[in-house]
């Protein structure tokens, strides 16, 4: 089932007096369960449909769709309601809190989703997504005693923990070697279909690409 749409979307940025047209009229169709992946060279505008579609920042025209609800027309805080409960975010590094352990670190997003679960529901859904990312040994720890894939890891359960519908992930391999980004995107590819996510990812790495379902090439601003 689709349940993200970017239909017709346009962006302008202008610098000085000059306006640099970066996305020319992008129509994108994300179903349940699946992973696409957005590819191109640099600047050729996938970052900035990630971000767009994310609500991270606005279209300048065109529409971005999530579950029949047009975003577009929606108002900052609409958006940050739906960023906080129904989406989940991975970066290329994984910004973790420097003194919070792993799970304080998924106790946070909890917080910060406004999860319904009290405090010891919480506890056991955080236990069952350590398990799942095989880290639930070192949920103690702190982000420094991390090995690089470890900390993407955690960074995944953090983006999941509070059960997204969507999954936007931006470069989520760029920082590791080989063994641990076939890692990384083996996770990715199991949660996104075990929990029936979502997920967006801007990649460079031609190797994770034959985890995905979907590929978009981009360039200058359009879909090839």
């Amino acid at each position: 089932m689709t349940i993200f749409t970017i239909n017709e979307v346009t962006k302008t940025f202008t610098n000085g007096e000059v306006d640099e047209q970066v996305l020319k009229g992008i129509n994108i169709s994300l179903k349940e369960g699946e992973i696409t992946a957005l590819v191109g060279a640099s600047g050729s505008g996938k970052s900035t449909i990630l971000t767009i579609a994310a609500g991270l920042q606005r279209a300048s025209d065109g529409q971005v769709v999530f579950e029949g609800n047009n975003m577009t027309s929606m108002n900052q805080e609409e958006i940050r309601k739906i960023r906080a409960t129904d989406f989940g975010f991975v970066f290329q590094s994984a910004h973790l809190v420097p003194f919070l352990t792993v799970e304080e670190q998924l106790m946070l997003m909890l917080d910060v989703s406004e999860s319904p679960l009290k405090k010891h529901e919480r506890k056991k859904e955080i236990d069952k997504v350590l398990k799942l990312i095989d880290m639930e040994h070192r949920k103690e720890a702190y982000p420094a005693s991390l090995s690089g894939g470890e900390r993407q890891r955690v960074s995944i359960a953090r983006a999941i923990i509070h059960k997204p519908k969507m999954l936007f992930a931006d470069e989520p391999t760029a920082s590791l070697d080989s063994k641990r980004s076939k890692d990384v995107m083996t996770l990715i590819r199991e949660l996104t279909k075990t929990l029936n996510i979502t997920t967006l990812m801007v990649t460079h790495d031609e190797e994770m690409l034959s985890y995905v379902d979907h590929i978009i090439t981009m360039k200058d601003g359009r879909v090839l």
